[in-house]
């Protein structure tokens, strides 16, 4: 078997696709349904060049994902799940179980509640964290 040729820095990149800054490809969505760069869209016209249609008013699990996702890029921090949705005057306020300090034993894990506003469009209004505790406490301090 001959041996495998590596793989030169000057040869053509074709197969391999660009990627913009967040690590998306270039021309896919982005994480928040948003494309990234100036490209064309598919009626052969730059972006820029016409108002962009409005999307549609979300529903509770969109605004939930849309909330997780926000958070996790916001805190750089792993999120357990989202613990609550609820529609507000002009949006959503969204709450995202976050793990603040993993431990050993993870029981003793530190967990945060982060509560974010999300608007009918999907865009962040406002977040904060709420709440800090340790795994398995319940509620209101103590056990399960």
């Amino acid at each position: 078997m001959p041996p495998r040729r590596r793989a030169r820095y000057d040869e053509d990149a074709a197969p391999y696709r660009r990627r913009a800054s967040s690590g998306v490809p270039a021309g896919e969505d982005g994480p928040y349904g948003e494309s990234e760069g100036d490209e064309e869209d598919e009626r052969g016209g730059e972006r820029g060049a016409e108002p962009r249609r409005r999307r549609a008013a979300l529903n509770a699990v969109s605004a939930g994902r849309l909330g997780l996702r926000y958070i996790a890029d916001l805190t750089s921090k792993d999120t357990e799940g989202v613990t609550s949705v609820e529609p507000v005057e002009d949006g959503w306020l969204v709450d995202v179980e976050v793990v603040e300090d993993r431990r050993i034993p993870s029981t003793s894990d530190m967990l945060s509640i982060y509560e974010c506003q999300v608007d009918d469009e999907g865009n962040l209004m406002s977040y904060r964290r709420t709440r800090t505790y340790r795994r398995g406490t319940g509620a209101y301090g103590g056990g399960l």
